[in-house]
């Protein structure tokens, strides 16, 4: 596969490495989104995608979610058309509190540790062309849904892209099968909030007008 693609690199250095050796950096106040690609390297597409995911599973400070979501919704779009990751300048230049980084990093890394260790390469069929470009297109609609300001949807509809994209990086088919049906609850959640703010709506209408 050529460079960029979100497979075959789950043999290198550990995305967790990766990951803990950033967040024990000193001397910053911020980090962008340029520094989080530089830091990943030649890593795959879905490593990136992964790590713009993350934040939003976790409790973070106010405006994670905007930062991170455009950069998302363009690397999603990618992965759906085959493309290598790019993102431009002026996203590349989203930047986060560092101090905030760090604090979901620290608390990530105990569960990513030990999602590399379950992660086999297995069930290709679910990481090979045409399937990886279908999960790009699931990614690229939870990404853009997590996007809007709608309450208690983020940590599902992020937590089924980051299975979706930690199956692609180590070809672990499971994991993939595992972030589409959690894909398709985190919508399910979204149809019922959504659902149930209409109603909320309506009720307060009728009873003031």
């Amino acid at each position: 596969m050529p460079d960029g693609s979100p497979r075959g690199v789950g043999h290198r250095l550990p995305l967790s490495d990766i990951l803990g050796r950033l967040a024990a950096e000193t001397g910053r106040e911020r980090i962008s989104i340029r520094d989080l690609i530089g830091a990943l390297g030649d890593r795959a597409l879905a490593a990136m995608i992964f790590v713009l995911a993350l934040p939003n599973v976790f409790p973070n400070p106010p405006g994670t979610c905007t930062a991170l979501g455009i950069p998302l919704i363009f690397l999603s779009a990618q992965l759906a058309l085959g493309r290598p990751p790019w993102l431009p300048d002026f996203l590349c230049r989203r930047s986060l509190p560092f101090r905030g980084f760090q604090t979901f990093i620290r608390r990530a890394l105990p569960w990513l540790k030990r999602a590399e260790n379950l992660l086999r390469p297995c069930a290709s069929r679910l990481v090979d062309p045409p399937m990886e470009y279908v999960v790009g297109l699931v990614c690229l609609v939870l990404s853009a849904i997590m996007a809007l300001p709608i309450p208690l949807t983020n940590k599902p509809l992020a937590l089924a892209i980051c299975f979706l994209a930690l199956g692609l990086l180590e070809e672990d088919g499971r994991w993939v099968a595992a972030g589409l049906t959690m894909g398709v609850i985190a919508l399910a959640v979204v149809l019922w909030v959504l659902f149930v703010m209409f109603e909320t709506a309506s009720f307060v209408g009728h009873r003031w007008f």
